[in-house]
């Protein structure tokens, strides 16, 4: 019997977190692997000392720390490490997805500048108000359920919100305004999709269900298939959650792919618990 840690953040209070673990932790269970469900911090990263490995780890958080550690002492994690560390950067994301010709909105990342300095009057903002025009996107490298993403539609809010973000990665992006508050989720299991639902917020430029957003079941378009599956592979991702936008001409965007993305919601929505999927996939692998 095979064995397996299924590992979360025991520093977040949300229960949210807690279910996607323990929704992994029974598919696991009814494939007959011996789980334990684990928070980060009840591994020691200890570097010199042993412990004994599970045969596999999934990992259902961005402690890539925790991940590369576990790589490096043999345990196969799922995502790799590497994959979440990429995806937890929108901006780095967005570099990798462009690299693979992914269609995306727009997208300009921005230049580093240290918290004490200001490049207000370097005329560098004014040009990225003149190659995407407003209302624009203002992303934020590390943010999930849709925060830290900012919909900015003045010069004023424009130069407000790039100052305050001094020290932060993060993007300048087109507002796609075709797909305002709505968007697809698409879950990606290597390299197959398990299941899909349709995000919609008449109340918000964001579609996320955390933020009030509505879903229900989709049926894909041979475009959006063929969309989700491409970004998930141009970020290296064996499992993902592909968040697709409507573009202006009916075609599709990537908005953007979570390596670590939760299941909870799109099984309430279509009976799929795609976890059962990411355990069939791992066993098969490592068979």
């Amino acid at each position: 019997m095979k064995t397996c840690w299924v590992i979360y953040n025991g520093s977040l209070t949300s229960n949210k977190f807690r279910d996607q673990a323990e929704l992994t932790a029974e598919a696991a269970e009814r494939a007959g692997v011996r789980v334990r469900t684990v928070k980060n911090y009840e591994v020691m990263m200890q570097l010199d000392a042993g412990f004994i490995p599970p045969d596999f780890a999934i990992l259902l958080d961005k402690d890539v720390l925790l991940g590369y550690f576990l790589v490096s002492r043999g345990v196969p994690v799922y995502n790799d490490p590497a994959v979440i560390d990429l995806c937890d950067n929108k901006a780095k994301q967005y570099i990798a997805l462009a690299q693979a010709g992914v269609p995306m909105p727009r997208t300009i990342v921005a230049p580093k500048v240290y918290p004490a300095f200001s490049i207000r009057d370097s005329g560098y903002f004014e040009g990225v108000l003149e190659a995407l025009g407003l209302p624009m996107i203002i992303k934020e490298g590390h943010g999930s359920f849709g925060m830290k993403v900012y919909l900015i539609e003045s010069a004023e809010a424009f130069y407000d919100k790039v100052e305050s973000l001094r020290g932060v990665d993060f993007v300048f992006q087109e507002f796609v305004a075709t797909s305002r508050g709505r968007d697809i989720r698409v879950n990606v299991v290597g390299g197959e999709i398990v299941a899909a639902m349709h995000r919609e917020s008449e109340t918000d430029f964001r579609a996320n269900i955390t933020n009030g957003g509505k879903a229900s079941p989709v049926e894909l378009t041979d475009a959006q298939a063929a969309l989700a599956l491409q970004a998930a592979e141009a970020v290296g991702a064996v499992f993902a959650g592909v968040d697709l936008l409507f573009g202006p001409d009916g075609a599709p965007l990537v908005c953007e792919v979570n390596a670590a993305a939760h299941i909870r919601n799109i099984l309430n929505v279509t009976g799929v618990n795609v976890a059962d999927a990411m355990i069939s996939y791992i066993l098969e692998e490592l068979a």
